[in-house]
């Protein structure tokens, strides 16, 4: 059974550093794309970043790109969200996802993300 852990969040200023981790267990971590989501108060979940299964390749939300980097360590069954610059809007849970089925999907395509993490919270104040 594939089980996804998020630790790191917690409660910053405006313009601090979060880095999220998210650890995978139960299959070859290496075969599969990971992404990030995150859902405000009140606000449909969205997507965040993404990172292609060999981590040469990722997709990022715009609002986030030049301040969020998603990398990860194979070798580790793990994927990073650094966050660096965050805003008050950056505020929400944060979830780290992957595919059930889909061998090295591609980020850039609307594949559904159908197996996810509990969440960490990120809570950033002005």
């Amino acid at each position: 059974q594939v089980q996804l852990v998020e630790t790191g969040g917690g409660l910053v200023q405006a313009g601090d550093s979060l880095r999220l981790t998210c650890t995978a267990s139960g299959r070859t971590f290496s075969s599969y794309a990971m992404a990030w989501f995150r859902q405000a108060p009140g606000k449909e979940r969205e997507f965040v970043a993404a990172i292609s299964c060999g981590g040469s390749i990722t997709h990022y939300l715009e609002s986030v790109k030049g301040r969020f980097t998603i990398s990860r360590d194979n070798a580790k069954s793990t994927a990073f969200l650094q966050m660096n610059s965050l805003k008050p809007e950056d505020t929400a849970v944060y979830y780290c996802a992957t595919h059930s089925t889909v061998i090295c999907g591609n980020v850039y395509t609307n594949i559904p993300y159908d197996l996810w993490g509990q969440g960490t919270q990120v809570t950033v104040s002005s």
